[in-house]
């Protein structure tokens, strides 16, 4: 006798989010990048309809600070002097759907380098890659307003996102980001109603919900990454149940996985670190994924390779339809 798996019906449905933009769109791009759209929760593909797959995005610094990974500049190498080098590298020999461009040089604790600075790299990536932007301050609410608005004018038609729009300095960024038809990154601290109130602010503000991804916080493995883990399941099992202010699609940056000095340290009995590290990132990274988030920025490119493998892997469910024996 067949045996059919049980089928969830969902209300909801998450919003599409469009990034990049094409010379027919008034940008530059060599695609544009459509994120979000399920119907049901991550990779039960016969259960709904997951119309666009997940996309990568890499890492790029404008200055390296001091503890940055040797195992990631080995790899790197010469190009991680270069902004618009690495993008390139990252585009060209790693396969990065996205460049994620982080002003961190323009925090005023750190190089305090200016806005005008920032806006000069932001034109030497989107000259050397084609491939849609995501730019990032470097947190310091004061200084990205300024940073913000430079960036934005300079990648004017691009349509890339911004961010991080977060409660304290959200009203700067979105500002900078409708100027320019930008969408916005809207980042919450491992708090699905801190999430959705950052929805509530930005539209309120008068940003339209196709305009924003939410960034919830992933921590990595190892240091609370099962409770970012439960928070992201909320978010998404609240959308597809209705709560029309959370159905936006989700961003994580893996990245934070390095912070776990398991990733990096020298250790022989945890094994060798130059392993060690990107697999602890693609854990971080992979578990993101599952939980609902559709777009990851990554720091490793053996990382990126660990995750495209797994996604060709998942994506062959696609021909599971549910049934069985």
């Amino acid at each position: 006798m067949a045996i059919e798996i049980p089928k969830e019906k969902w209300s909801g449905k998450i919003g599409e989010l469009v990034i990049g933009a094409t010379a027919e769109e008034g940008g530059t791009r060599s695609k544009k990048i459509i994120i979000g759209g399920s119907t049901t929760l991550p990779y039960l593909y016969f259960e709904g309809e997951h119309p666009h797959p997940p996309v990568l995005a890499m890492e790029v610094l404008d200055v390296i600070p001091e503890d940055f990974p040797e195992q990631v500049k080995s790899v790197i190498g010469d190009a991680i002097n270069s902004p618009g080098t690495w993008a390139k590298k990252c585009v060209e020999d790693f396969g990065a759907d996205m460049i994620c461009l982080k002003l961190i040089g323009t925090n005023p604790e750190e190089e305090d380098r200016s806005a005008e600075d920032a806006g000069k790299t932001v034109r030497e990536v989107l000259d050397a890659v084609s491939v849609p932007l995501i730019i990032y301050g470097s947190g310091n609410v004061d200084k990205d307003a300024k940073v913000m608005e430079v960036c934005s004018n300079e990648a004017k038609g691009e349509r890339c996102l911004l961010g991080l729009a977060e409660e304290e300095g959200f009203k700067s960024i979105a500002v900078a980001a409708q100027a320019n038809n930008h969408g916005l990154v809207a980042f919450s601290n491992l708090d699905i109603n801190l999430a959705k109130q950052m929805n509530i602010l930005l539209t309120d503000f008068g940003v339209k919900l196709e305009d924003i991804i939410m960034d919830p916080l992933v921590a990595g493995l190892g240091y609370g990454l099962e409770y970012s883990y439960s928070v992201m399941e909320r978010i998404r099992l609240a959308a597809l149940m209705g709560d029309k202010i959370l159905q936006v699609p989700m961003i994580s940056d893996t990245s934070v996985a390095w912070k776990a000095r398991e990733a990096y340290i020298d250790a022989p009995e945890w094994g060798d670190p130059v392993e060690r590290g990107p697999t602890w990132e693609a854990i971080t990274a992979l578990s993101a994924l599952i939980a609902g988030a559709e777009l990851l920025v990554v720091r490793h490119p053996k990382t990126m390779k660990i995750i495209r493998h797994t996604l060709t892997e998942l994506e062959k469910g696609k021909n599971f339809s549910g049934g069985g024996a």
